[in-house]
């Protein structure tokens, strides 16, 4: 499929919402997944919502590729497809604690006797 079948949006995409200081910015994606994101980006959101519908071979590989994620070769699918988990999948959280816990429950006394104030 080449980038020139495929239908430029009428204006950049943009998701400032997600993606505040932009695509490339924000460090999950390049300069050129950016370039297509802002170029494509309206078509392949509103191909993949059903608004527009495909008018020529690249739109439709397209859209089969989005409805079989783990096959996608092209470019603009795998781009879309990386927006989409990014944009809408959960944000990963990260803490300084582990996960495991310390059962309390547990007999740290070794001679199993009620431990006293002299212990």
């Amino acid at each position: 499929m080449s980038d020139t079948e495929f239908r430029p949006g009428k204006k950049p995409f943009f998701d400032n919402k997600k993606f505040p200081r932009g695509f490339a910015k924000s460090g999950d994606f390049t300069l050129a997944e950016e370039g297509l994101l802002t170029r494509f980006g309206e078509t392949m959101n509103l191909l993949e919502t059903g608004e527009l519908t495909a008018e020529n071979e690249a739109e439709k590989q397209f859209l089969n590729e989005l409805a079989t994620p783990e096959a996608a070769t092209n470019k603009l699918a795998k781009v879309w497809l990386k927006y989409v988990r990014l944009a809408r999948g959960r944000k990963r959280f990260h803490t300084l604690n582990g996960r495991n816990k310390v059962d309390v429950s547990e007999d740290y006394n070794d001679d199993d006797e009620p431990l006293t104030d002299d212990d």
